[in-house]
């Protein structure tokens, strides 16, 4: 298991290299992950919860174990332990990918070119952009970044900061296998439900550590931290997912906005509740909504780099 400093340093690292160096264009270690996971469903699909558990099981426990090894191997070199640490996190931290593809929808619909911003969203988010004008776009780019910024920065940090390497995989395989078989459809229904329900609480934490993130954020885009905290008190509790109502509830008040309305996923329409009590959301808010993500991502990187530094050491002399 890696040092204190070890593992705090390896986090701001890799938190940094995520920032500076793009993700490849192929090869990626979580694409493999993913098709990997793919193969294994073909073999040992049925729509049963029990399969799906034990297919939930394999995937998330042999990550874990990838992790374990690691740091077995390594044993008490820090030097290693560090550049394992950032390697990990650098391949589970997807901050810098999720500007970027924000960025471009922003910046073709403050453009007018509702085309391209409707062509490209499904990069982003599973929603059907057919038909989307400007304000819905620009809606559902910003719940996508005020969500994913606990997803994919914060939730693997935090599980970082408290298992390592180890925490750093296994949190990377269950939110992908969330992505692939947590849907509400006949496929999915039972034999995805281990897998949702897995990211639904391994997310409970740092989604609402994101809401409180946000709220002492709020300044940078021009918000009030009171405004932020009553709309994240009074609305995150009515979205109908137990975490992305705290990360979209606080981002909405930070970014004076209003969030939440009608979503169309393929043949599946839902009707969600409004966040906020601001104005409609417009094309250069997305700009405003990534400074608020990075905001945040940078501030959970130091928090939890210095909660692992105090919290192993508080083990180690307990």
């Amino acid at each position: 298991m890696a040092s204190a400093t070890a593992l705090a340093a390896g986090l701001l690292a890799g938190y940094a290299a995520d920032s500076i160096l793009a993700d490849p264009q192929r090869g990626h270690p979580v694409a493999l992950f993913g098709r990997a996971a793919r193969k294994l469903e073909q073999v040992c699909y049925a729509d049963s919860r029990a399969r799906g558990v034990l297919y939930t099981a394999v995937c998330v426990g042999g990550s874990a174990a990838l992790g374990v090894a690691v740091d077995r191997a390594i044993g008490r070199r820090r030097g290693l332990a560090l550049a394992a640490t950032a390697t990990a996190a650098w391949t589970v931290i997807g901050a810098s990918s999720l500007r970027r593809e924000a960025d471009a929808i922003g910046e073709l619909l403050e453009n007018g070119d509702l085309p391209g911003a409707r062509e490209r969203l499904p990069r982003l988010c599973g929603r059907d952009a057919r038909g989307l004008g400007e304000a819905a776009l620009a809606r559902a780019v910003i719940e996508s970044v005020a969500e994913n910024t606990s997803d994919a920065v914060v939730a693997p940090l935090f599980w970082g900061a408290v298992a390592g390497t180890p925490g750093l995989l296994a949190y990377r395989a269950a939110n992908t296998l969330d992505a692939m078989v947590g849907h509400r459809n006949e496929r999915y229904r039972n034999f995805g439900w281990a897998s949702a329900r897995l990211d639904d609480v391994l997310n409970l934490a740092p989604a609402r550590l994101t809401g409180l993130l946000t709220v002492a954020a709020a300044p940078t885009v021009g918000g009030l931290r009171q405004q932020t905290w009553q709309v994240l008190r009074h609305d995150a509790r009515s979205h109908p997912s137990p975490n992305a109502g705290h990360c979209e509830a606080s981002a909405a008040g930070a970014l004076g906005l209003r969030l939440g309305g009608q979503n169309v996923y393929g043949s599946r329409v839902e009707e969600r509740p409004q966040l906020g009590n601001g104005r409609a959301p417009r094309g250069f808010d997305i700009a405003r909504a990534n400074r608020l993500s990075k905001a945040v991502g940078t501030s959970a990187a130091v928090l939890l780099a210095a909660g692992a530094v105090l919290g192993r050491r508080g083990l180690r002399h307990g």
